[in-house]
């Protein structure tokens, strides 16, 4: 039984995580189809928006297996070079967590409890769908495990560092209404809805004009955090590739002649 579960649905990638028996923790193996998984998405031209889910109504992923936690990252065997290649240089423990370089969409459709390295793996998505049972919070801090998968630099971007301050120190949980009055979820569905509304939402993205879309996600992610003077530079740069696209001229067409655009979907 593969770890991962991945599909294409239309141009919609799916990957579902397949440990249920651990609540969806993440072993070396499963880090490893991850990170390939990502790289598949990124790198495949006829596939334009990603979902992130797991398996069962319990947990969309605990995080870390700590079973196995000696197959993560480069191991308790590793030398001081490999060691430092890792921090500096590697994809990060739970999969190519540390990649900055996706600008399509992606989702997540949180099916129940996102803990620890699971609240990062949420946190890598542009849109978080949560069912109503599910609950996040940083679980690891009642073992002195640190987050090492973006959580202390994608949580407060979502959220806010005062929030973010407060869930990453206490390791309190919270539910998926609070969640979405933080901003951590942009929606709350039934239990076991989560997927469908992802996928439904992943085809209305679909059917978008990509290229315009890709753009503005890039020049938001470079962005953020940056002085005000010096976004407007990376939104004006990103810009370009659409403003020079076939695409734009298409669009202003489309609008003009009152008829549906023909895109070339350039990216």
């Amino acid at each position: 039984m593969a770890k991962l579960e991945t599909w294409v649905q239309d141009r919609t990638f799916v990957m579902r995580l397949n440990r249920p028996e651990v609540r969806n923790a993440v072993d070396g193996e499963t880090a490893e189809a991850l990170g390939a998984a990502w790289e598949r998405f990124r790198d495949d031209d006829d596939l334009w928006v990603a979902v992130l889910t797991g398996t069962g109504d319990k947990a969309f992923c605990a995080g870390a297996d700590l079973g196995a936690v000696e197959t993560l990252g480069p191991g308790p065997d590793a030398r001081p070079s490999e060691i430092r290649r890792f921090v500096s240089h590697g994809p990060g423990y739970l999969g190519n967590t540390r990649m900055t370089d996706i600008f399509k969409p992606i989702l997540a459709a949180v099916n129940g409890d996102a803990l620890a390295g699971g609240l990062e793996l949420a946190c890598l998505a542009d849109i978080r769908v949560a069912e109503s049972q599910a609950r996040f919070g940083v679980a690891c801090r009642r073992f002195n495990v640190p987050l090492c998968d973006g959580g202390t630099q994608r949580l407060p971007r979502i959220v806010g560092m005062g929030r973010a301050m407060e869930l990453i120190l206490t390791g309190r949980f919270i539910d998926a209404t609070e969640a979405l009055g933080m901003g951590l979820v942009n929606e709350v569905v039934a239990p076991g809805a989560g997927l469908a509304r992802a996928l439904e939402l992943a085809g209305s993205l679909c059917r978008l004009p990509q290229g315009a879309m890709r753009s503005d996600k890039q020049a938001a992610v470079e962005g953020f955090g940056r002085p005000l003077e010096e976004g407007l530079r990376i939104e004006a740069e990103l810009a370009q590739y659409a403003i020079r696209g076939r695409d734009l001229a298409e669009g202003a067409a489309a609008f003009k002649g009152k008829r549906a655009p023909g895109f070339a979907q350039e990216d």
